[in-house]
């Protein structure tokens, strides 16, 4: 049986004293032992920035890519291997940002894997520019008057886009938002969980001010409905909603063609597997 500690490691933390990062990572640990998934069934891939340090933090694979470049990656990984769990760590710039037509691939391809996003509106690793995510009008080291275009809503993308489990967790709640990773990585296909994550250095807002504003979603809110979730997701206010905004019937998953055409097995366990392998798939 998988405990939290079976993922610690002696790598040196580099984040933060108090980063809301530490909370995040605490939280994956909890999912992965609800799981009873051990170390070596388990794969973090990571772009680049303070998010993407996080598979650094735990004793199991991992890939740390370019900035951006953690989906395609993440996707190979998935389909090849489909007995791993493939978790992306990745921050709001590195995947909605530089990575933004990945994410937006990723979700049409609907590969076996769990998206973790650590949105704090800013990109933090180099000193608190405005990201995709900033709201508007809101003051960054760059944008001194204030961000001028409406920010995009990861959320309500993704449900438009037809991803198949789409939720919004919280740093702050540890235990819910390790439920929230646990209820997306056991979902077959793309999942995304965008964290809401203030950083304590650059965003000029104290964490107990996100924490007046973390509500759940409405009681009764049914997840399968899609038009609702994203009705709840475009609706505009003070408060930050978490919880399942959206969650589909499984659909076929990236790599599942290829299995049934060749002998049904991982692309991984083939014997003598090879680009040769793949080139006489998709030879005409």
């Amino acid at each position: 049986m998988a405990t939290v500690r079976d993922f610690d490691n002696e790598v040196e933390n580099q984040w933060c004293p108090g980063c809301p990062n530490h909370a995040i990572l605490l939280a994956v640990k909890k999912a992965f032992a609800e799981l009873g998934r051990q170390p070596n069934e388990v794969c973090l891939v990571s772009g680049i920035g303070q998010a993407a340090k996080l598979p650094h933090y735990l004793k199991c694979n991992l890939f740390n890519g370019l900035h951006g470049r953690a989906l395609p990656v993440a996707t190979g990984i998935a389909a090849a291997n489909p007995g791993l769990t493939v978790l992306v760590a990745t921050g709001d710039g590195d995947c909605y940002g530089e990575g933004g037509n990945h994410f937006l691939h990723a979700i049409r391809r609907n590969p076996d894997i769990t998206v973790l996003v650590h949105d704090n509106t800013i990109y933090a690793l180099t000193k608190g520019q405005a990201s995709p995510t900033t709201p508007l009008g809101v003051k960054r080291t760059l944008q001194a008057a204030g961000v001028t275009e409406p920010p995009l809503d990861p959320v309500a993308l993704a449900i438009g886009l037809g991803c198949g489990f789409v939720a919004r967790g919280f740093a702050g709640h540890v235990g819910e938002l390790a439920g929230l990773l646990v209820r997306a990585m056991r979902h077959p296909g793309f999942s995304l969980v965008d964290v809401v994550q203030p950083c304590i250095t650059w965003d000029p807002h104290p964490m107990e001010w996100y924490r007046d504003r973390i509500v759940k979603l409405p009681e009764g809110h049914d997840p399968s409905d899609r038009d609702a979730a994203l009705a709840l997701a475009r609706k505009a206010g003070e408060t930050l909603p978490v919880g399942i905004y959206f969650q589909g019937e499984p659909r076929e998953v990236f790599g599942d063609g290829f299995r049934k055409a060749v002998s049904g097995k991982p692309l991984a366990e083939l014997p003598g597997a090879d680009a040769r392998t793949v080139r006489g798939f998709f030879r005409p």
